[in-house]
């Protein structure tokens, strides 16, 4: 396969984590990775073969990195589609294909797809302003969220009634019911260009109650079989009927009733398939490989149990990061540490996270509370003023 080979470049748009972790996979496969992000210090640099920094909803800058590439995949949805569909129609492999991450961009785009599909998901209307918010007073409460542009837990408000109204966002967007949760849970699912389909085993994310990130998932899960069946059917039949390639992370609502709702879906690696890299046969981002390159699929079976935490930076410091607790983290059997290399820190932005594998939920429970109480990322000078 030629793709085994260094004469075959893999081209990566964002440079950030999720990219840093895809390349660790590629030397596996011995592939040359190149990656375009517009920041000079993004997590990629210094770890990938080339990198290039530039703008990526820049036409030209995405169309002219596209064309020194063999195939190219993404690690974040905003970049510029236009300059895609271009290099698609010239004949560059590019996966998730333009047409896919065009509906995945515009979150009124992707619940209408769900919605003109038989995708269960939330009620929800669409909204041109504001000011639109007033014809839709019997929909409240629910959850208002920016068309375009939203992202780690931005861009999504809720809205209880007209009395919030100035928080909604004055763009195009949407409202998106509120529904009762049980919980929430994530499922990522795989397809190559042969039309093989795979999915990993459900986990169970618990956001943090303020940020709308998640703050730690478990997997497996302990919901019914049922549950859990339904909810991997649903994320193949979505990625199936967008005719995906690649890998996509479908987050779902659990309903006290049983049933399972899309909330949204993100074309690429994401935050609650971390764990794979330590607790699965296949990690996610070589699945990502394997889907892209058209190999066969490999494992989703799980070989321990295991959570994940998100190592976010702590609110109050800003400025040149430091960790403090590693010494004590690294002492607590089964935890294994990922930095995403940034050099800054500010309050909950996502810095890293650490896996954690035991033999039993209760024990995983156990050290998530030990870990979050031992690490932090904190900048060194803001510490040394409060000493």
């Amino acid at each position: 396969m030629k793709a085994f080979y260094k004469d075959f470049k893999l081209g990566i748009l964002g440079g950030g984590q999720l990219g840093r972790m895809l390349i660790q996979a590629c030397s596996n496969f011995n592939i040359h990775s190149s990656v375009l992000d517009p920041s000079a210090n993004a997590p990629c640099q210094g770890i990938s073969h080339e990198f290039q920094q530039g703008a990526l909803d820049d036409f030209d800058v995405v169309y002219n990195f596209g064309k020194q590439v063999d195939l190219l995949t993404i690690e974040i949805e905003n970049v510029n589609v236009d300059a895609l569909y271009l290099l698609e129609k010239e004949g560059l492999a590019i996966y998730p294909q333009p047409r896919v991450i065009e509906i995945i961009q515009d979150k009124r785009k992707q619940k209408q797809f769900y919605f003109d599909h038989d995708i269960p998901t939330a009620e929800f209307v669409l909204l041109n302003n504001r000011q639109d918010v007033h014809q839709h007073e019997q929909f409240l409460p629910a959850f208002n969220k920016i068309g375009v542009g939203g992202y780690d837990g931005g861009g999504v408000v809720g809205l209880k009634t007209l009395d919030d109204i100035d928080k909604a966002f004055d763009a195009p967007g949407l409202l998106e019911k509120a529904v009762e949760l049980d919980c929430e849970i994530s499922v990522i699912a795989a397809r190559n260009p042969s039309g093989q389909i795979s999915a990993f085993p459900i986990v169970e994310c618990v956001f943090h109650p303020e940020h709308n990130l998640v703050d730690y998932l478990i997997s497996p899960s302990i919901l019914s079989e049922d549950i859990q069946n339904k909810a991997k059917n649903i994320a193949c039949d979505l990625i199936t009927k967008l005719g995906m390639v690649g890998i996509l992370a479908v987050e779902m609502f659990v309903t006290p009733a049983g049933e399972v709702l899309v909330n949204e879906a993100a074309p690429r690696p994401h935050n609650s398939g971390h764990q794979t890299i330590n607790a699965n046969v296949t990690s996610q981002y070589e699945q990502l490989l394997r889907a892209i390159l058209d190999l066969p699929l490999g494992s989703t079976a799980i070989n321990k149990p295991s959570a994940m935490v998100n190592l976010l930076g702590e609110e109050g410091y800003t400025g040149p990061v430091h960790y403090s607790g590693l010494d004590e983290l690294l002492s607590i059997p089964g935890a294994n540490l990922f930095l995403y290399g940034k050099a800054e820190t500010r309050p909950h932005r996502k810095m890293g996270h650490i896996t954690i594998v035991d033999e039993s939920r209760e024990q995983l429970i156990n050290k998530i509370a030990q870990v979050k109480q031992t690490i932090k990322a904190v900048s060194q000078k803001s510490e040394e003023l409060q000493q």
